[in-house]
């Protein structure tokens, strides 16, 4: 039932999707924005919507007379923007003042939780046992929510020109990424 090297393989190839590492900027900037991040939220939000991906998935797109690669590039349209915000400094998602939804959009979803990560589960779901992808799961979010959680002291030990520095590079990083997502998917 479990098999260690399939959990190994489950969590590398998340990590790699999910990129929390890489979406530091970004959840300094959401911070800045918002006051804060409820890194307890956005990480279960985020599992919840993977978890539920897992299991309903396929049926949720079928659902709606979508196709996988049709998410994927909704999703990169949404993460292609999130890009431009981050290069170009301007900002595209306004939020309502009254409302604070930082931690879920666009944090939990689509950055942790993305069209990426979304279909990538659909894909581990037809090589992989179930409960392995459950355990990659689980271990992603724990890496998600202590980087979530240690935000402040990065945003700290960065300073403001490295945060600015580290944003536009991996605001390219993240532009084309959404432009490969989007060319594969097309």
């Amino acid at each position: 039932m479990f098999s260690f090297k399939e959990i190994i393989s489950v969590t590398l190839i998340l990590f790699s999707i999910i990129d929390i590492l890489g979406s530091i900027p970004i959840v300094i900037a959401l911070r800045k924005r918002e006051g804060h991040i409820q890194s307890a939220k956005a990480t279960l939000v985020s599992g919840g919507i993977m978890v539920l991906f897992l299991f309903l998935g396929q049926s949720i797109l079928q659902l709606f007379a979508l196709d996988v690669e049709s998410f994927a590039v909704a999703g990169a349209i949404i993460m292609f923007l999130i890009a431009m915000e981050m290069i170009l400094g301007m900002t595209f998602f306004k939020e309502d003042p009254s409302e604070s939804t930082g931690s879920i959009v666009p944090l939990a979803f689509p950055l942790i939780a993305g069209a990426g990560t979304l279909t990538t589960i659909l894909s581990l779901r037809s090589i992989y046992a179930v409960p392995n992808i459950l355990v990659g799961i689980l271990v992603n979010l724990l890496v998600v929510f202590v980087v979530l959680k240690a935000s402040g002291w990065l945003e700290k030990k960065l300073g403001k020109s490295g945060f600015s520095i580290l944003r536009k590079v991996f605001g390219i990083i993240l532009l084309a990424i959404a432009v490969k997502i989007f060319k594969q998917n097309l």
